[in-house]
């Protein structure tokens, strides 16, 4: 395993359109384990593939619940209700804004074995799995931030 840099805002390869994974490769799953010791070792949720510069369909997340998640090709399929709150990004460091994503989302995916499954989301963990599709498309959370983007601490201290 190894640690990727991660890159940030302005990166041009943010802003691009990941292609779909079309077979397990040893090299596929070597970058699905630097995808997750990245993500670690950066404090984060979830990553996908372009935010350390792949431009394939690739999303690891961990919200925490003990469950690592794998979803390779995702869409998402349905979703439901909505949730505002803070989301940061590991390619927007030290700020976050406020956002609003479907409360739950259905999204099919395929796992480490190529297999399809559905996974059922909801709460943070639908949150994160549309931030990180996102970032599939090229689009950065930043462009659905209600208001202004603010810095982590300023934030935290309007929390408490």
């Amino acid at each position: 395993m190894a640690l990727r840099q991660v890159r940030t805002i302005g990166d041009e390869i943010l802003y691009k359109k990941c292609k779909p994974v079309k077979e397990m490769t040893p090299r596929i799953a070597q970058l699905i384990e630097d995808m997750f010791e990245t993500m670690y070792e950066n404090n984060g949720v979830g990553l996908a593939a372009p935010q350390v510069g792949i431009l394939r369909q690739i999303v690891v997340i961990d919200v925490e619940d003990g469950s690592q998640y794998l979803l390779i090709n995702p869409e998402i399929i349905e979703t439901e209700g909505s949730q505002t709150g803070q989301e940061g990004c590991l390619s927007v460091p030290g700020k976050a804004g406020i956002v609003t994503r479907p409360e739950r989302v259905r999204v099919r995916a395929l796992d480490e074995n190529m297999e399809e499954f559905i996974l059922e989301a909801e709460g943070m963990l639908a949150r994160a799995v549309c931030h990180e599709c996102d970032h599939l498309n090229g689009e950065l959370y930043v462009s659905l931030v209600e208001g202004e983007l603010k810095n982590v601490e300023d934030m935290e201290e309007e929390e408490a």
